[in-house]
């Protein structure tokens, strides 16, 4: 290769990108029995909810009733019988599991917050701007799907797209690295023409509040 030939950015493991471990062997359909159990309990959940009719709420109830019913009759036939009872594990949340959902929560929360005085106090324009398109585009697709369709259809992309962008991974990059500059240049084009010939607060407004 001529010292004037750029080195070739390597290539990032998209097995890797997502752990390395169950869950990336399942979206990869290196564990084909999780993906394929995971396919086949969407389809039935999303065919029981949305063309049966079934109402979510009524299908868990009657679900724990049955299993409350079931556990009960073996718990009472077991000490009848001399025989173990329900191998039930200890259902509780430890403190380290509460304190690591607790401080995520925070994060979020926190930068939820960040947004909302950037664009309240801070009269972040291109900020009012990018949210607004953002919560229309999620109206836009609210319009056309429940609910329980959009989640059917998020499993079934998360069990197709990283397999197809592993197996084409760099035409991928490549296609998304000339839209990525399109956008950037149209964003750059509307910033010049439009967003910087808004009235903006001026450094004194802001320190009188």
């Amino acid at each position: 290769m001529a010292m004037g030939d750029s080195v070739p950015t390597p290539r990032i493991s998209v097995h890797q990108a997502f752990g390395g471990g169950l869950v990336a062997d399942v979206l990869l359909w290196r564990k084909w029995c999780g993906g394929v159990v995971m396919l086949a309990s969407a389809t039935t959940f999303w065919c029981l909810f949305e063309l049966a009719g079934y109402s979510i709420l009524s299908f868990v109830a009657n679900v724990l009733l049955l299993l409350v019913v079931i556990l009960f009759f073996w718990a009472k036939s077991a000490s009848l019988l001399n025989r173990p009872l329900p191998p039930l594990p200890n259902l509780e949340i430890s403190e380290r599991t509460a304190g690591k959902i607790a401080d995520e929560l925070q994060v979020w929360v926190n930068i939820a917050l960040s947004i909302a005085h950037d664009i309240t106090l801070g009269r972040n324009l291109k900020l009012l701007l990018k949210v607004g398109v953002a919560l229309w585009f999620v109206s836009f697709i609210g319009s056309f799907f429940s609910f329980l369709t959009v989640i059917y259809i998020g499993v079934i992309l998360s069990l197709s797209v990283p397999v197809l962008y592993d197996k084409y991974q760099h035409h991928i990059d490549e296609k998304l690295s000339v839209t990525n500059k399109i956008i950037q240049t149209q964003y750059r084009k509307i910033d010049e023409t439009v967003l910087r010939k808004l009235p903006l607060p001026s450094k004194k407004e802001k320190k009188m509040q």
